[in-house]
């Protein structure tokens, strides 16, 4: 299940074109990863199941149905020459080692669903480990002690190859972890969710705002590694920001567009750095999410 489709009872804000840059395929390639484009690309990648920025390099990767592609660029390129429906999509502490889950897409190998896939060389090709044909991974996050997913059961692993289900019973639109810390976010219709201990046991955050996107910011050499800055955008758009990794929120802004993914990178004096998708481009911001500005591509 999708966070658009979770919260679909919810009228999100119409598109602006003015503030939104739409995505536009080529063929080029960035430094920052060696992109590989057999193919004609697509006119548009579809729907973004995930954003991540590299606070070293700088390098944007979206999550697509069509698979994988960097958008550091004036041009988005794709990832290696495999097309996976990329429905659920983390990075883990070691910048060459992704995890996923989806749908195989022509020419794919992989069973349908793909279970949990995983890529030792930052996403140019990707090995099936675990649950193939079984799990389809909407929400997936790494976290201090493995993994947390959800297919219609919450599942965590500290391997990728042996699974275990929670007890909790609520059905996350987005689950945001970050391999420097225990603690997991989980967005849902009945308010949002915190865990501990990697996604093993849950909570109600008493007072947080109704949201249906969450991030950890992710650290830097000036923020240290293991973040206490986190991002949350409500289904009307509202962005909130944590700086007590989700215990308390502080309303910074709005952004425009039906939001699809959104990430962060940790910044000084509780200000974030924010990356939001849309149904039609990327903007960023540079104050905590006070103000939005559209970003290439």
């Amino acid at each position: 299940m999708t966070p658009k489709a979770l919260f679909s009872h919810t009228h999100l804000p119409l598109i602006s074109a003015a503030l939104l840059v739409p995505f536009a395929l080529t063929g080029c390639t960035t430094t920052a990863t060696t992109a590989v484009s057999p193919d004609p690309a697509p006119a548009s990648t579809g729907h973004v199941h995930g954003i991540f920025v590299d606070p070293v390099s700088t390098q944007i990767l979206l999550a697509t149905h069509d698979g994988l592609y960097d958008a550091t660029g004036p041009t988005m390129t794709k990832i290696g020459t495999q097309t996976v429906d990329l429905m659920g999509f983390t990075t883990t502490a070691d910048p060459l080692v992704f995890y996923a889950s989806g749908h195989p897409g022509p020419g794919s190998t992989l069973p349908d669903p793909v279970g949990l896939i995983r890529s030792v060389d930052a996403g140019k090709t990707w090995e099936p480990l675990s649950r193939g044909g079984q799990s389809d991974f909407h929400a997936l996050s790494s976290t201090e002690h493995g993994l947390v997913a959800f297919d219609g059961k919450l599942w965590t692993s500290a391997d990728g190859l042996t699974w275990t289900t929670s007890t909790a019973s609520f059905a996350p639109a987005v689950l945001a972890g970050n391999p420097a810390t225990p603690i997991v976010l989980a967005t849902t219709q009945e308010g949002l969710k915190r865990s501990t201990d990697s996604g093993r046991t849950w909570s109600a955050v008493p007072g947080a705002p109704l949201m249906q996107f969450v991030s950890f910011a992710i650290g830097t050499a000036t923020t240290g590694s293991a973040p206490t800055q986190v991002v949350g955008i409500t289904p009307g758009g509202n962005v909130q920001i944590s700086n007590d990794a989700g215990l308390t929120w502080t309303s910074t802004g709005k952004v425009a567009g039906q939001v699809q993914a959104v990430t962060a990178v940790a910044g000084t004096a509780g200000t974030p750095s924010i990356w939001v998708t849309a149904a039609d481009g990327m903007q960023r911001s540079s104050d905590g999410g006070a103000t939005f500005a559209p970003t290439t591509p």
